[in-house]
């Protein structure tokens, strides 16, 4: 049944747990990612966040362990040979609940990398993966199976900043409690002064720990925000241009043009003609 499920294809038991499947490569997608680790089972695909870019195929899994902005496109994939990939977003419950559960590992760790699927985390995924098309048997081991991924995790060479996701007071945690402010409130006008306030944090030392954490200052961060929801609204809404630029909150068509372009390689226009010839 996995092999011929639709791409993005989604559990309604788990809606943190993304399976994915790709007949072609695709084009370049920009997101700012949640917490995750992407197992890539078959295919290839270039990931670059801040300054550092990944290349990472079978066997490996992406960690990323703070909400940063990525770019990302599929490289390999075909009809004969699918991308397939699954995509768990991390659990900060579960996290907290794992805190003391085997040893603490080195004091830091990248917050994004690339790193071998060892056989624990291997075996955990695959088992996961084999109750999608068993609801009953879901319904049951599914919760353990992904409180077992966790687990695994922690222990990998990420599990230091992974670990930092479930601390209720480090610095990753009060950052995140800005960033689902941003998240919620993208479109309206934002308040750096509330944003710390909601981290614990003076404004000083609330934009190092944001952009740290993020590759991003808040209003960068905004930014990226408006232009995806922006390419959501043209690309499934029907939107025009200049529809979308004005209710992600834009007053010049032509400054979002730029700024979709510089985010998305080309300008708005080209991805509007492309959804429209393959429709």
């Amino acid at each position: 049944m996995l092999m011929s499920i639709a791409a993005g294809w989604q559990l309604p038991r788990f809606p943190v747990l993304l399976w994915w499947r790709a007949l072609h490569p695709g084009d370049l997608q920009a997101a700012i990612a949640r917490p995750l680790v992407a197992m890539l089972l078959q295919g290839r695909k270039s990931v670059t966040t801040g300054l550092a870019s990944f290349d990472y195929g079978p066997g490996e899994a992406m960690v990323i362990a703070a909400d940063v902005p990525t770019t990302s496109q599929i490289t390999e994939a075909s009809q004969r040979f699918p991308y397939y990939a699954l995509v768990l977003e991390l659990d900060l419950v579960i996290l907290r609940e794992l805190q003391e559960a085997g040893p603490s590992g080195p004091d830091e760790a990248p917050r994004v990398g690339i790193e071998p699927m060892n056989a624990d985390v291997t075996d955990a995924a695959y088992r996961l993966a084999r109750l999608f098309d068993q609801p009953g048997a879901l319904a049951v081991l599914g919760e353990g199976l992904r409180r077992e991924l966790h687990y695994w995790l922690l222990q990998s060479v990420h599990g230091p900043a992974i670990r930092a996701l479930g601390a209720v007071d480090s610095h990753s945690a009060r950052i995140r409690r800005a960033v689902a402010m941003l998240r919620r409130d993208f479109m309206q006008p934002v308040s750096v002064d509330a944003l710390a306030d909601a981290a614990g944090m003076s404004v000083s030392v609330f934009h190092r720990h944001f952009r740290a954490m993020t590759t991003l200052s808040p209003l960068q961060f905004q930014k990226q925000l408006r232009l995806i929801h922006a390419r959501r609204l043209m690309l499934a809404e029907g939107m025009s241009i200049a529809q979308a630029a004005g209710e992600v909150g834009y007053i010049s068509v032509s400054q979002f043009t730029r700024e979709y372009a510089r985010l998305y390689g080309a300008p708005p226009g080209r991805d509007r003609r492309r959804e429209k010839m393959s429709a």
